[in-house]
């Protein structure tokens, strides 16, 4: 069935792909923007423009009520200020929800494979439950979505991984200027610990499938590849850079990677084979390293 589909993060990185994803399954899509340029670039896509910001929440509830299903794909990544995103994006799925109670109409949240706890095993899974807010701010989206789930909306989550083409890296962008301002790039110890990782076009197809398909109450992780070694990512830019391959020590990390120590420790390996047999999706896309080395910005 065709849906008239309201998305936040319309004209973001992700969101870039989902409109059109969505148009050529044929359905509807109103795209929250705030500035002419947006509400141009959704119209040349053939989407209808909504003009408000993600923090309007009257504004989202508006629009909300004349659709028949929600994505909500809109986050602001500031590392420096994450617990004050974090909390406004609670506010945000709660105003969502509201909309949305007593109706059937699905709501897509995303998540991050990162805001997992691992508990059973070496991938963390679908199954398993995201980190307390006191480990991390985060957690404020997943437990957003937990309260409307409560109270009978029919929610969605979707956690991704490292999302990427040749043109956006998300974290591993930072890891390049890092590496430029310090004149090597670094990992961790022997570089074991993971990235997950998605092309772009199969993860707003998987958005897709869930709007569609989904179950209230999932959460899918949209995973192509289950974890790259940073060892491996560091190799390709210090070839695209031209710079030297380091490994420094735990102790040394807060030095270069600022505040992106604590996640440039850890091994976030994660597991799809839930997402894959529930929706029938499969990765097609090229993988992480492939789209790295091929970044225009490599050879800069």
């Amino acid at each position: 069935m065709n849906m008239r589909v309201f998305v936040t993060g319309a004209t973001g990185f992700v969101g870039s792909y989902l409109v059109p994803e969505l148009l050529e399954a044929g359905h509807q899509v109103i795209g929250l923007c705030r500035s002419d340029e947006g509400a141009e670039r959704l119209a040349r896509a053939g989407a209808q423009a909504f003009r408000g910001d993600v923090n309007d929440l009257d504004c989202l509830r508006a629009a909300t009520k004349t659709s028949d299903a929600v994505i909500h794909a809109a986050f602001n990544h500031d590392f420096a200020r994450v617990k004050q995103h974090s909390e406004e994006d609670r506010k945000v799925i709660e105003a969502l929800g509201e909309a949305l109670s007593g109706s059937q109409r699905p709501l897509v949240v995303t998540s991050g494979t990162g805001l997992v706890e691992r508990r059973t095993g070496d991938c963390v899974v679908e199954t398993d439950a995201h980190a307390s807010l006191e480990k991390t701010p985060r957690a404020a989206t997943e437990e957003a979505a937990d309260a409307v789930f409560a109270q009978g909306v029919r929610v969605m989550v979707m956690r991704l991984p490292q999302v990427h083409d040749t043109r956006h890296q998300g974290r591993i962008a930072q890891h390049i200027r890092l590496a430029r301002e310090n004149g090597h790039v670094a990992y961790i110890g022997d570089g074991g610990n993971r990235l997950p990782a998605v092309h772009v076009s199969d993860a707003v197809r998987l958005f897709r499938l869930a709007l569609e398909h989904g179950r209230a109450g999932a959460r899918y992780h949209a995973v192509a590849e289950e974890g790259v070694p940073m060892r491996d990512i560091a190799q390709v830019i210090g070839a695209g850079l031209n710079l030297p391959v380091v490994s420094i020590g735990p102790e040394a990390a807060p030095g270069y990677f600022g505040v992106l120590a604590r996640l440039a420790l850890l091994d976030l390996a994660a597991s799809s084979a839930l997402t894959r047999q529930e929706l029938r999706w499969a990765a097609t896309g090229p993988d992480l390293l492939t789209d790295l080395r091929q970044m225009k910005w490599v050879a800069e």
